[in-house]
Formats: structure tokens, sequence, C-alpha cells
């Protein structure tokens, strides 16, 4: 029961915080990183880049993720580019919120970063 309530817990405060960050006064450079972490995590990419004024995500998605090393620079990762367009970018940032352990724990940190919350783990 602990799991699902904190769970829901994260997941409403990156919602909101996404909600927060994706008007257009708001959009400063923070929450662009907050943006693109986002999307880094959801779709696996090496490389994110946000047009808001032409709703546009670019973005190199790693095919093969024993190649890829956050921690390193890579100069051999097998990447597809990749354009999409998107008419929302909160509902777009919100749909890319997984709810399986390690998202929740990346989300856990993001939260910390961004705002005053340090939501626990340790139910997890």
């Amino acid at each position: 029961m602990g799991n699902s309530r904190l769970t829901t817990r994260i997941l409403m405060e990156m919602e909101n915080l996404i909600t927060k960050s994706s008007t257009r006064e708001n959009i400063t450079s923070r929450f662009k990183e907050l943006h693109r972490s986002i999307l880094r995590k959801h779709y696996n990419a090496a490389d994110v880049e946000i047009d808001y004024h032409h709703h546009r995500i670019k973005m190199d998605v790693v095919l093969n993720d024993q190649e890829y090393d956050p921690k390193t620079i890579n100069m051999v990762v097998s990447t597809m580019p990749v354009n999409l367009f998107y008419k929302d970018l909160c509902g777009f940032l919100k749909s890319c919120l997984s709810k399986d352990v390690k998202s929740l724990a990346f989300y856990a940190t993001l939260l910390k970063q961004h705002t005053d919350k340090d939501i626990s783990m340790m139910a997890l």
C-alpha cells in the first residue's frame, strides 16, 4: 500500500512540476534541462534538443544499450535521429512518465533538484 501511495505522490509532483515548467512565461534554462532529462530518460536518447517555438523535438535515440555509457565520452554508439512534433508540451512530457522503480527514483531526484521537496524513496 505504501508503494502505491509513494508512486502516486511522485507522479503527481512530477505532473505538477511539468505543468509549472511548461507555460511560456516559466520556460527557464533550468526547466529546459528538466524537459530534456525527462525525454532522455523516456526515449533513452543521447542528445535532445527542444524547439519551443516550432513545437519540435530532435533527439538521437540509442539503439543498443550495451554500447552507451552516459558517464563516458561515447565515440561509436548506434543512434537513430528522431524528429517529433508535439501539440501540447505539457501533455507530451506527462505521457513520458513511467511507473517503474528506476524511473520513480530518477523522478525523485529531479524533484529534489527543481523543488524544495525531498520525497523519500525508502518504501521502494
